[in-house]
């Protein structure tokens, strides 16, 4: 029986066929692919968030689904093929883990540990800058957040919340006097990208805690729709405000 990992590869093989494959598997290109790469890790996360295992295995699926097309077409482009991509990985989770594969015995990874060695990787591919690595595409708030503990690492960070908390205040008056659309896009970059450094600073992962928040704020919603009876829309504001404060009253009654 064919190993399941080689059927994937054949069956990529078989759709980028320059002659008898897919017409749009081999008209796609890394970019063009990349989006639903993004598409497929949001998916494995939100399986992981409902707690929907049979659909983790899928979407665990989808996901490898992209790293072998990715793959393929870099072998096909001369490049590196699925094993390189394997054996890089193995490689470099040894080279972390040198308590387990290597001669260090002092104990388990530690963050401080991981983030030395990562700082090593990158140096020994040529980085030049703290922020070399973070990569652009990450979401923008996890990206924030990523950079500022880069610059946190270099001593530069404030030693305790008042700083980012002034720091908050100091961007909302800015973003309120911001005279044009330009300027107010602007600082209202500059506000959310204060705001992370403040969560940061409570130890609260911005990303983890905006996700909670959105999904708080759907769930309410959804149960002032359901006490309008489908009329939500036509209520004026007063109204609605009415129906967000029995709905957020009854949810702290319940948590």
């Amino acid at each position: 029986m064919t190993n399941p990992i080689e059927r994937l590869l054949e069956i990529m093989a078989r759709l980028r066929d320059p002659e008898t494959g897919c017409d749009w598997d081999r008209a796609q290109t890394f970019a063009t692919i990349a989006p639903y790469t993004i598409e497929e890790a949001y998916e494995v996360a939100d399986a992981i968030e409902r707690n929907a295992l049979g659909d983790l295995r899928e979407e665990l699926g989808d996901l490898l689904f992209q790293v072998v097309f990715h793959a393929r077409m870099a072998e096909e482009a001369g490049v590196f093929s699925f094993e390189d991509v394997a054996r890089t990985i193995c490689e470099k989770m040894e080279s972390r883990h040198p308590h387990i594969f290597g001669t260090a015995s002092d104990g388990a990874m530690t963050d401080e540990r991981w983030e030395t060695l990562k700082a090593t990787e990158r140096d020994s591919k040529g980085a030049t800058s703290s922020m070399d690595g973070v990569a652009g595409a990450l979401p923008a708030l996890l990206r924030a957040e990523k950079l500022q503990k880069r610059a946190a690492r270099d001593g530069f960070d404030w030693p305790d919340v008042d700083g980012p908390r002034a720091k908050v205040l100091e961007e909302m008056d800015e973003l309120s006097e911001a005279a044009t659309a330009e300027d107010r896009v602007e600082e209202a970059g500059d506000l959310l990208f204060a705001a992370v450094n403040l969560v940061r600073a409570y130890g609260v992962p911005a990303e983890e805690a905006l996700r909670a928040a959105n999904r708080k704020f759907e769930r309410r919603y959804r149960v002032m729709e359901n006490l309008a009876d489908g009329s939500f829309a036509e209520l004026d504001l007063d109204q609605q405000e009415a129906l967000w404060n029995r709905v957020k009253k009854t949810a702290q009654r319940t948590s």
